[in-house]
């Protein structure tokens, strides 16, 4: 019987994994293999999922981390993929927060474990996030360090903007912490499939547990826009915001046009892009010790007086 490939999509919030995924459907389409996608979201609500292919078999798993809170629904929609579909392989996104070898175990169910080639962790790094991973909690320190060192393949990304002592000593950094790891310096995710596939899987060795809401603290918060924002309002609010707002994604309107923006936001940098589908205007904050009453009047505020202004 061929086997079904698994591959987990790992690394902190903003790294770049949806930005790789896309890249390696496109390849994965261009080879005329068949692919499925599970993506995982902490929220109520999937922002990402509209990035993959609609030809593409695609399972969400919502309002959790299957690290931990909804490990038995990974193991039901991988279960289910295997049975609906004739696949060569299973990309799945994890959160970012979620510890990979905790992934790891919720995949290799013994309902399925004969049916599938787990392939190995891929860990994506944002380099300018790794450079100041100082300023994060000791649990998230840890968190990344972890994902780092259960990684079969790493993508230290976004280095564009360092110089080239500064990639080095980067990259010397990340192989003291897992020498075994194939390790590559990208600017937007960008890496050939066959640099993945290439990879074996290893063994993991034994980790500390990390529960996402009792540990870390992390939550998330859905606000639905009803009304545009006025653009430099907005970007004053995201100035304002706490270095615990690790990510914001959605699709939003502003005052200054007719279109849809689809909006990303991590490490302090928004990103706009026009969206030519119609969808919910809704926007997703994933943090840590959110304030949601706060965050609900700040937003509600920033339509009235948006309103005002147009």
């Amino acid at each position: 019987m061929k086997k079904v490939e698994i591959y987990i999509l790992s690394g902190f919030l903003g790294s770049g994994k949806t930005t790789l995924l896309q890249q390696l459907l496109k390849q994965e389409k261009e080879k005329k293999r068949r692919i499925a996608v599970v993506m995982n979201e902490l929220g109520q609500v999937s922002i990402d999922s509209n990035a993959i292919p609609g030809d593409t078999p695609l399972k969400e798993l919502l309002n959790g981390c299957v690290c931990c809170t909804i490990q038995g629904q990974l193991e039901t929609q991988i279960h289910s993929m295997l049975q609906e579909y004739e696949l060569d392989a299973i990309y799945i996104e994890t959160t970012g927060v979620a510890h990979p070898v905790e992934v790891l175990d919720a995949c290799m169910s013994p309902l399925f474990a004969a049916q599938i080639d787990m392939k190995g962790i891929i860990t994506l790094v944002d380099a300018n996030r790794w450079k100041d991973r100082k300023q994060l909690s000791i649990r998230l320190q840890t968190l990344l360090v972890e994902q780092i060192r259960h990684a079969d393949f790493i993508l230290i990304n976004k280095v564009d903007m360092l110089t080239e002592s500064e990639q080095a000593s980067l990259l010397y950094e990340i192989q003291s912490l897992n020498a075994n790891a194939g390790c590559v310096l990208t600017s937007h995710a960008s890496i050939s499939l066959e640099a993945i596939q290439g990879r074996t899987f290893s063994l993991k060795s034994s980790h500390e547990k990390t529960h996402v809401h009792h540990h870390l603290h992390l939550k998330t918060f859905v606000y639905e826009q009803e009304k545009p924002f006025d653009l430099e309002l907005f970007e004053d609010w995201l100035r304002r915001m706490p270095d615990t707002i690790y990510r914001m994604k959605g699709y939003l309107t502003f005052t200054h046009s007719n279109d849809l923006y689809m909006f990303q936001y991590s490490y302090g940098m928004p990103i706009y892009m026009k969206e030519v589908m119609k969808l919910p205007t809704i926007l997703v904050l994933i943090g840590e010790n959110l304030n949601h009453q706060q965050i609900q009047e700040q937003l509600k505020q920033l339509e009235e007086q948006s309103a005002d202004l147009s």
